[in-house]
């Protein structure tokens, strides 16, 4: 947890001052009974009613010092806490960009959002309760013993055995919830993750009648997570029984052998009253400390699980990059011996893979499901490194670029055609946000977007609901395409993105591309043969390695793999045939 306090250096003051006026109320809190035992003992005893209006009015100030004390503390405090909050979860999320998609694939989404979510939130509110709490509390306890030896050295024998006894409660509670809680938020980044799946997959799952079954998942995870929860609640609801027997035996000690005391004449009545009062400001901030602890040992949880994402370094970062110059006359973008692995895995995802792409040229790329088609494409913008060789781009490698200069230059559709809330014209300025409404135009109709966008109400102004869920696959698809495209980009990257068109519009945007692109290296990674049968360069890969490069003609006749494809999606007559 002492880690995440750097969050808090912008909020010094809010964070010193809110202790501070804690520990201002604490004090005019422990005056109180030595005011009460002076009613009692002189007041009282010689029935002197000024002297007890007088004490009286004096307790009355305390009490209001101490209230605006608390409250201004209070309001320290949640600045304080508010602000640390912020700070966390804006750097937690910008140290979440910066990790490639490597350390994302493994981390997951759905305990990330609870890491995001829940967890920050915990440690948001642990931080206020410990600057109200963290130095009140032990102040109270510690000042309560302090005011008792002024009255009786014998009788506050029992406060410092009481002392000890309430700190191994405490201690232990402490030891046995920390670990539960942290299988708390465990379960939870579960539960997350099935109600995640859940709706995103809800026309799946209904399709294959799967309701029923996920329904039992959920409610097992639910009560797996009652369970945890109850256990730690119960270890914790020890706290407050425990604290208030141990301290109740020594009240109970104190009117024992305090009543004694009176009776030697030792001390006097008020002097007793005044040690119970201050053995019930233990007892008061003992039980400020039962809920403080029980928030801190969630924190400390919280923390912990935060501080494991903060630990996770990016593998693929630009730190100490400055942009370059790109080298005249060399491709646009080169292989040379290129190998990458997963995760360091002893099995390569891609293995020894060389080409060139000319500026201007079109780059086919095809291969069976897993062979790794697109990995290739995503070491291009270094969304993964190489395990060994180097991907240049202008003749420079990738990984002496800065991101912003690297990928600017690219243009990328990737599988899942992703949109996002706002309009049309919002999602098509991602790539240049000063992009004109004739740019936007223009790339929409190269993706053969603009016909069906100019039927929508407000065209351009059209509103899109999260992930594009008002629009069909290919309306979607298209879109995407139309925003790779905006802001002219050298290279344009299509990662099987036309996969929800019809093999008309697929010609078409085809030839738009063609015809709209001059100067653009083109990267179609592809199914279907005629998607990608009359680019310049066809590589074809086969479990990771090129199983062949060159033109269609060349590629049916001399490599098995291609020509194994083109026969199971056309007939001879049209392989043959000029596309």
């Amino acid at each position: 947890m002492f880690r995440l306090a750097r969050f808090l250096k912008n909020y010094k003051i809010q964070s010193i001052f809110g202790p501070l006026f804690k520990l201002i109320e604490a004090c005019f809190e422990l005056a109180v009974p030595l005011v009460m035992a002076d009613i009692i003992d002189t007041g009282i005893k010689n029935e002197d009613s000024a002297y007890i209006l007088w004490r009286g009015g004096l307790l009355i100030l305390l009490g209001a010092l101490g209230l605006a004390c608390s409250l201004t503390a209070q309001y320290f405090a949640a600045k304080a806490s508010v602000g640390f909050g912020e700070q966390l979860r804006s750097a937690l999320f910008r140290h979440i960009n910066t990790l490639s998609y490597s350390e994302i694939d493994k981390l997951g989404s759905h305990t990330l959002v609870t890491r995001m979510t829940s967890d920050i939130n915990q440690a948001q509110t642990g931080v206020n309760m410990v600057l109200r709490l963290f130095l009140r509390s032990p102040f109270i306890v510690v000042g309560s013993v302090i005011m008792a030896f002024t009255i009786s050295v014998k009788l506050t024998l029992i406060f410092l055995i009481v002392s000890p006894a309430l700190a191994y409660v405490i201690y232990r509670i402490m030891t046995s919830t920390i670990p539960r809680f942290k299988n708390v938020q465990k379960t939870l980044d579960k539960t997350n993750l099935i109600t995640s799946e859940n709706l995103v997959g809800t026309r799946v799952i209904r399709a294959f009648s799967r309701q029923e079954n996920e329904q039992k998942e959920f409610e097992s995870n639910a009560q797996e997570l009652r369970r945890m929860q109850i256990t730690a609640g119960r270890i914790s609801a020890v706290m407050n029984p425990a604290t208030y027997v141990i301290v109740n035996i020594a009240i109970i000690a104190i009117l024992w052998f305090g009543g004694k005391s009176v009776n030697s004449g030792s001390i006097t009545q008020g002097e007793v009253i005044a040690l119970l009062n201050y053995m019930n400001q233990i007892l008061l901030a003992l039980l400020a400390v039962a809920l403080l602890v029980t928030n801190i040992t969630r924190m400390y949880a919280c923390a912990g699980r935060i501080n494991e994402v903060f630990d996770v370094t990016a593998s693929v970062t630009d730190e100490g990059n400055t942009p370059v110059s790109e080298i005249g006359g060399s491709p646009c973008v080169e292989f040379e011996n290129v190998s990458m692995h997963y995760d360091q895995s002893s099995d390569g995802s891609l293995e020894d893979i060389s080409f060139k792409a000319a500026k201007g040229s079109v780059i086919g790329i095809i291969g069976g499901t897993g062979s790794g088609k697109t990995s290739l494409i995503n070491l291009i913008p270094r969304f993964y490194d190489v395990t060994s060789g180097s991907v240049k781009v202008d003749g420079v490698d990738v990984r002496k670029y800065p991101f912003t200069q690297l990928r600017s230059k690219i243009g990328i559709v990737p599988q899942k055609a992703v949109l996002f809330k706002g309009t049309v014209r919002d999602n098509m300025r991602w790539r240049d946000k000063n992009a004109s409404d004739e740019q936007i135009m223009k790339a929409l109709e190269t993706a053969q977007a603009a016909e069906f966008v100019k039927q929508k109400p407000g065209v351009l102004d059209h509103e899109i609901l999260s992930q594009g869920k008002n629009l069909s696959g290919g309306q979607r698809q298209r879109l995407t395409i139309a925003r790779a495209l905006v802001g002219e980009p050298e290279i344009l990257i299509l990662d099987d993105s036309a996969s929800a068109l019809d093999l008309a519009t697929d010609r078409a945007l085809r030839r738009a591309i063609s015809e709209n692109t001059t100067g653009m290296t083109v990267f179609i990674v592809s199914q279907r043969i005629s998607s990608i049968r009359n680019a310049d360069m066809i590589i074809v890969l086969d479990d990771g390695k090129i199983a062949g490069k060159g033109t269609h003609s060349e590629l049916y006749s001399s490599c098995g793999v291609y020509k194994e494809i083109c026969l199971s999606q056309l007939s001879e007559e049209e392989v043959q045939a000029d596309g």
